[in-house]
């Protein structure tokens, strides 16, 4: 059977394949072989440009080394692929791919500083952050900012929607459907700000991380302050200067702690859209053809909220492991990270077939300003704290009391209740009329 959306095993490949076909240029075995290539020639030309003295005459165009992987094709990942099939090494057989090349223009005679003094883990632990770095540029920090920029668009639309609040799934003091919206607005604010300012960073320093081969080999260069400007300058990765074999991965595990916290907001948000839907404060379009239930022919189902939380909360769980495991290496390093950083992919992929979901089911909210306002009249009893707090202000004892004893009596209350107990209270006619013209539409303090 040959593997399409249809037979692939895991749904982000299959199933949700069109929301995450964009994350292959960073995420998959072509990418990582890729990025691996990039990272080796780049390293070369950085030697060339030191220069050490084997690599003085090198006669080469680096725009045709540079062109190595950025014209790589399927076809040049399908061939490192066989070699490794010989090689049982995965790194190595990038190696032996680039001394073909360089056979091929010509450049026998240098090819041996290829991979020079390196291990692996050099080659991985700057392949994959630089992935993660261009993913989280192009593709995941994008996504984010325009689900930030749709929830603040509706904010400033229904600014002025007073709307029923609920604590503890209880009628609260009124507030504004625009600030509730604007909330989710200013904590993934916050959180991206966090999630930015993470530095995507990368170990280059050979076997143990002191650079020994580089050392002994020329022992006049200054190594850390060349593997410093490789890393920082040429791939614009923060280096991390003591290591073992592998980075620490302790900044990597911050970035996703700090996605599962954006992550868990947006569940949140899925959440509450999901029960303004169902309290019928927002209807949805509906689509010519679609299906809400299988046996109920009226039901328009809050599908896409459904399905980013499911999706957040597979992205949260992976992201957790992640996090915990990945900064845990016995001694020097054990090879434990190898498989888990090749499953970086997948959380990312679940965040991004959430932030789609999310658009869309946001894109189809039609506000049910009637059922709003119906709320807030059938729920009168709310104006109870502006009114005691106003006969606080007039120094009015017992004010919380009397009206807890109006309210509290598990009765409905209404505005002729109100207005009643108005009449009764002992204060000026000013202060009656003051008390009056409170309602639940403009009891909302203030916006945003």
């Amino acid at each position: 059977m040959n593997l399409n959306s249809l037979t692939a095993i895991s749904p982000v490949d299959g199933r949700y394949r069109s929301k995450t076909v964009e994350l292959d240029d960073f995420f998959s075995e072509f990418a990582l072989i890729r990025y691996r290539v990039m990272v080796e020639v780049e390293y070369y030309i950085a030697l060339c440009e030191l220069p050490l003295p084997q690599l003085e005459q090198f006669n080469g165009d680096y725009d045709d080394l540079r062109a190595i992987y950025e014209e790589f094709q399927t076809e040049d990942a399908l061939e490192i692929k066989e070699i490794e099939k010989e090689t049982n090494h995965d790194v190595k057989a990038v190696e032996y791919f680039l001394k073909r090349r360089f056979d091929e223009l010509g450049l026998s005679e240098f090819k041996e500083f290829l991979h020079f003094g390196l291990t692996s883990q050099d080659i991985n632990n700057t392949a994959v952050p630089l992935s993660m770095m261009e993913a989280h540029k192009l593709v995941v920090k994008p996504a984010l900012e325009d689900l930030v920029d749709k929830l603040k668009g509706m904010a400033e639309e229904w600014r002025d929607i007073p709307m029923l609040a609920k604590t503890h799934g209880q009628p609260a003091s009124p507030t504004h459907l625009g600030k509730e919206i604007y909330v989710f607005v200013e904590r993934l604010n916050d959180q991206l700000k966090m999630l930015n300012s993470v530095p995507f960073t990368a170990k280059f320093g050979g076997a143990t991380g002191n650079m020994n081969a580089h050392k002994v080999a020329y022992p006049d260069i200054d190594w850390p302050a060349f593997a410093k400007k490789f890393v920082e300058k040429s791939l614009k990765l923060k280096r991390q200067q003591t290591t073992t074999q592998i980075e620490h991965y302790d900044y990597m595990a911050a970035y996703f702690d700090a996605l599962r916290r954006i992550n868990t907001i947006l569940i949140d948000l899925s959440r509450d859209i999901w029960l303004y839907v169902s309290m019928e404060y927002f209807k949805q379009k509906i689509k010519a053809g679609e299906v809400g239930s299988s046996a109920m022919p009226h039901k328009v189902n809050p599908i896409d909220f459904e399905n980013a939380e499911g999706n957040l909360g597979m992205a949260n769980a992976i992201l957790t492991f992640l996090s915990t495991k990945l900064p845990i290496s016995r001694l020097q390093r054990d090879l434990t990270d190898s498989t888990v950083t090749r499953n970086i992919g997948v959380p990312i992929a679940h965040t991004l077939i959430a932030l789609k979901s999310l658009m869309k089911g946001l894109d189809k909210l039609l506000l049910n300003e009637d059922k709003i306002r119906q709320d807030l009249q059938q729920n009168y009893a709310v104006v109870a704290e502006a009114i005691q707090t106003i006969l606080r202000r007039e120094q009015i004892e017992g004010a919380y009391e009397l009206l807890k004893g109006l309210t509290r009596t598990n009765k409905h209350i209404d505005k002729a209740a109100i207005d009643e107990f108005i009449k009764g209270l002992p204060v000026s006619k000013e202060i009656k009329m003051e008390l009056a013209a409170i309602t639940p539409e403009n009891y909302t303090g203030y916006s945003f």
